[in-house]
């Protein structure tokens, strides 16, 4: 059960009050200590999944924990971010990206009920969305300029990408799950 892409998830977890107390600190290089720690933990979410299937040690626990943590650590940076940013348009993708969240996690948990947790598996479209939304988050928190760049609007642009792949990833897995959702049987 415990393996180390195991560890990697459940570190995920771990990092979240970490993320939460770095990013209140009165200080002015929390923001840059807050990222840091969202972008491990962004890290952690790819480096988890491609070591559990090199080295073939995937798992129910895995399977269950792994998602758990994705879900968490990006659901709190985002209320974090709306914390700070108590804006309409920070406000609407947070909105789409944690409905679309629970839509889909409820999804999979009934499809899996069913025995057909395959036909709503992470797509490509999945993947790419969470990419855009990892490093959308990573620059919202760390909120100023970077060499010049403008960090917080180009982390807006593409929560706005991350949102759009969001809902279309959303509506592939619900038009995959379609037949059992309006079955009769």
């Amino acid at each position: 059960m415990l393996n180390l892409p195991n560890i990697l998830s459940l570190l995920r977890i771990a990092l979240i009050p970490v993320l939460v107390g770095l990013y209140f600190l009165p200080h002015g290089s929390a923001p840059v200590w807050a990222t840091i720690v969202f972008v491990i933990a962004a890290i952690t979410d790819w480096f988890d999944g491609y070591l559990a299937r090199k080295w073939q040690q995937t798992s129910p626990f895995g399977a269950f924990i792994d998602p758990v943590a994705d879900k968490l650590i990006v659901a709190v940076a985002l209320v974090l971010i709306l914390y700070k940013t108590s804006e309409w348009y920070i406000l609407i993708p947070v909105v789409i990206i944690i409905g679309r969240e629970i839509t889909i996690s409820a999804l999979r948990e009934w499809m899996a009920e069913l025995g057909q947790r395959n036909a709503v598996k992470v797509s490509y479209v999945g993947k790419l969305k969470t990419t855009f939304q990892m490093i959308s988050i990573a620059c919202l928190i760390f909120y100023k300029p970077l060499f010049g760049l403008p960090t917080f609007e180009i982390g807006v642009v593409l929560l706005y990408f991350a949102a759009a792949l969001t809902i279309s990833s959303m509506f592939s897995y619900l038009k995959a799950a379609w037949p059992m959702l309006v079955s009769k049987g």
